[in-house]
């Protein structure tokens, strides 16, 4: 056992990791006061995260997801974390003011904002969201006027923040109003889109902080077909929300189509830290429950990777939404033996036509169309 910092530790690097951030959370717990119920500060940061909206009644329902935080960098125990993530890493202390390491590093130290209000503007509407938890992050279902007066399928509408005159820094969201009918494109990140190494954690910590994330060759392309088809898209991954710049920036950059995205809740101060590489069997499937139940006449194509457990996530749900779920593409990772027996059990009673082991994007198809 040896110290960083004064702090012992002598498990795996994931598990050093890990158990520092708890560590962390107990000084949260102790030194960081809640934020009052107001409106944002010039030092405060708030996201608004891209959604899709359905409609009920002839009106538009929209599931709102944001996150309020502070950053900040200054202090004696995120300097501590900073050290023992990069002794976990195998990097120099030089790494801290690199990039991409910094800034994606510092979203995991921030201090989140608990019990503010964001006055939003969507469709020339003005609400304003529920108190933001004790994660800062804020939930909630809007429902907006008629469809005439808001906006048509298929089109995004924009999602205005109101910072008043204080400056604060904030990232503006999008909900894209999806028709009744269609199809929709349920699409995993991590190896599905974008090499992550998930089955490797020690590559997976580096491929999270160190290096810049690398396009799955292809697929940006096959995806940008389909939404030029009518396709609408929804990322879900397990990994965490404080990864949503980076990936937001990745996905632009590389001419992926926008999309509502769905990550992982994770936090500092309680038991989730050690979910933050942990498979995605119980996350995955409520949020993929959630959007095919919300869209119960729109058909869906789920995309994924062998490395977890994409194939057997997806087949569940196409036995419990028969008429939804039209085809499933799961893209064998590199140097992953996916055996014949495990397909066949997870596909067990699944027509071979409703879903494929695909290696290369060119092997999908081109266009996806409705039964």
């Amino acid at each position: 056992m040896r110290p960083v910092n004064g702090i012992p530790f002598s498990c795996a690097p994931v598990g050093r990791f890990c158990n520092l951030l708890v560590a962390a959370a107990l000084l949260i717990l102790l030194g960081v006061p809640f934020a009052g119920a107001a409106g944002l500060k010039a030092d405060e940061s708030a996201i608004v995260f891209p959604t899709s909206a359905h409609k009920e009644d002839g009106h538009w329902l929209i599931p709102l997801h944001g996150w309020l935080f502070e950053l900040e960098e200054d202090s004696w125990w995120r300097s501590t974390l900073m050290d023992v993530l990069l002794e976990s890493l195998g990097a120099s202390q030089e790494t801290i003011t690199q990039e991409p390491f910094r800034s994606r590093a510092r979203m995991f130290l921030v201090d989140n904002e608990r019990g503010k209000q964001l006055a939003l503007t969507i469709g020339g509407q003005q609400v304003t969201t529920p108190p933001s938890g004790a994660n800062g992050h804020f939930s909630t279902t809007l429902r907006l006027a008629p469809e005439s007066a808001v906006g048509k399928s298929g089109q995004w509408l924009g999602v205005s923040i109101d910072t008043g005159n204080s400056g604060a820094n904030v990232t503006d969201g999008r909900v894209q109003l999806l028709a009744e009918r269609g199809v929709s494109v349920i699409s995993d990140i991590d190896d599905t889109i974008k090499h992550s190494e998930v089955l490797d954690k020690s590559a997976l910590l580096a491929n999270t902080f160190l290096h810049p994330f690398n396009p799955v060759p292809g697929m940006a392309s096959v995806y940008r077909k389909w939404a030029e088809a009518g396709a609408g898209f929804h990322y879900v991954s397990a990994s965490p929300w404080q990864l949503y710049p980076a990936l937001s920036e990745f996905m632009q950059d590389t001419g992926f189509p926008a999309g509502s995205v769905h990550l992982k809740t994770f936090r500092l101060k309680d038991g989730t830290v050690k979910n933050l590489f942990a498979s995605s069997d119980k996350t995955k499937p409520p949020v993929l429950r959630s959007l095919l139940r919300r869209f119960p006449q729109r058909q869906f194509v789920l995309v994924g990777d062998s490395g977890e457990r994409d194939a057997e996530i997806y087949a569940s749900l196409a036995r419990e939404f028969p008429g939804q779920v039209t085809a499933i593409y799961i893209r064998k990772i590199d140097d992953n033996d996916v055996s014949s027996h495990r397909l066949r059990a997870a596909f067990t009673g699944l027509p071979k036509s409703r879903w494929m082991l695909f290696t290369h994007a060119s092997e999908l198809p081109n266009r996806i169309t409705t039964r």
